[in-house]
């Protein structure tokens, strides 16, 4: 059974402004409960060191979970804001993608948790993260 608020498929999903287009994230896939996308790791996401900056995986959790919340609401009624996020990163990435997938720890009419586990292409854990979103009643 499907979290989502109406039949999605990825042509529905579209990042064409702000910091995901500029970072490169795009979306890969949609399962019935679950949101992935992935993010090079490039001169665009890394830190001085040449690995993945980890202010770059936030970003893309932060964008995976905001987006998985506004696709289990009527978007005509609600909106899904950031309240809190966190991240443990666990290893390093010094190129390829990372490829992040998100879960719905809880759904409830006011607020949202998300898991987000951010992978390297070998599938070996890189960060894991967890988002919580306000939803707000859309203005009228």
């Amino acid at each position: 059974m499907s979290i989502w608020f109406k039949p999605y498929t990825l042509a529905d999903l579209t990042l064409r402004i702000g910091m995901a287009k500029h970072l490169g994230i795009e979306f890969t896939e949609i399962g019935p409960d679950y949101l992935r996308g992935r993010m090079p790791v490039d001169d665009r996401t890394h830190q001085p060191y040449g690995i993945l900056h980890g202010g770059a995986s936030v970003a893309l959790a932060e964008t995976l979970g905001s987006y998985a919340a506004m696709l289990v609401v009527d978007q005509s009624r609600y909106r899904c804001l950031g309240q809190e996020i966190n991240a443990n990163h666990i290893r390093g990435v010094a190129s390829g993608f990372v490829i992040g997938t998100a879960r719905p720890v809880h759904i409830g009419r006011r607020s949202h948790v998300w898991e987000i586990r951010i992978t390297d292409q070998r599938d070996k854990l890189v960060c894991i993260s967890r988002l919580t979103m306000a939803v707000i009643d859309a203005p009228t």
